[in-house]
């Protein structure tokens, strides 16, 4: 489904959300409402909310947190108003034992007063800026999800939680990666730089052309595959530890905040 009245172009952030809301609107959203950031998520109980945000803090490249909801909070403080964290994502994961067990368009009938939301920065906010200084990002052209894979990356343990990083590629002109190193370096609540570039066998990548989620773009002769930490992370380490039970996004379909790339430069 993918049926929203605006042209992606003009589309808001408000009206996006609403979209995600009324079911309207449940794919991927690299591209959309290009220059506001976008947002990863991670909902778990109040026994673990402190041994995740310790994870989070431990491993910053793959979980920049940008911000964590009182208990029981569907809301936001700081980067939206107008949202509802049970319905505004295009599609949600619930993870129980660490076994993926359904995708839901909302998490309402899931939601419980001892849950505590953690927002966590995405590689898809750094794209417009990426764009802007002339590098194409292949699966916004593609029209697909942006490649991610399982790393032999190991994260820094905390308590209960642990496992490997996730990565997202976008393939590169060589005579570009300097330029694309420098303007991520430049939002670290976003990822920041690159953790790999070329030889993906390095990190544990054995076939590039078969992604761990998301899609396969083209790589042209001339480019090289650069990694970026990823916010799927989590869904790694849920996985690898086995919790009781995590609500996640479904990986590509985040929440649009109504915060400026360019409001994050240089934050950490």
């Amino acid at each position: 489904m993918h049926a929203i009245v605006d042209t992606e172009l003009t589309l808001t952030p408000t009206k996006l959300r609403q979209a995600c809301r009324a079911e309207q609107f449940c794919d991927q959203t690299s591209g959309l409402c290009p220059g506001y950031t976008q947002a990863n998520l991670v909902i778990l109980p109040e026994k673990d909310a402190y041994d995740f945000l310790l994870f989070a803090q431990r491993n910053p490249k793959p979980c920049p947190i940008l911000e964590v909801t009182d208990s029981g909070s569907r809301q936001l403080q700081k980067f939206a108003q107008d949202v509802d964290l049970a319905r505004d994502f295009p599609q949600y994961r619930i993870y129980q034992q660490g076994k993926l067990v359904a995708e839901p368009l909302n998490v309402v009938d899931y939601w419980r007063p001892d849950l505590v939301s953690f927002l966590i920065g995405c590689s898809f906010s750094f794209e417009a800026a990426m764009i802007a200084a002339g590098i194409e990002m292949r699966h916004i052209t593609e029209h697909v999800n942006v490649p991610m894979y399982n790393t032999n990356i190991p994260a820094k343990s905390a308590g209960r939680f642990h496992g490997n990083y996730v990565v997202s590629m976008r393939p590169i002109p060589e005579n570009q990666i300097v330029r694309a190193v420098t303007v991520t370096e430049q939002l670290p609540q976003v990822h920041g730089t690159p953790l790999q570039i070329g030889d993906p066998a390095t990190i544990g990548i054995t076939d590039i052309s078969k992604p761990d989620y998301g899609d396969a773009v083209t790589i042209n002769p001339g480019e090289v595959p650069v990694f970026w930490a990823c916010g799927v992370t989590p869904q790694a380490v849920v996985v690898a530890s086995k919790p009781d039970f995590v609500i996640t996004h479904a990986p590509g379909h985040m929440l649009v905040t109504d915060i400026k790339d360019t409001d994050l430069k240089y934050q950490l």
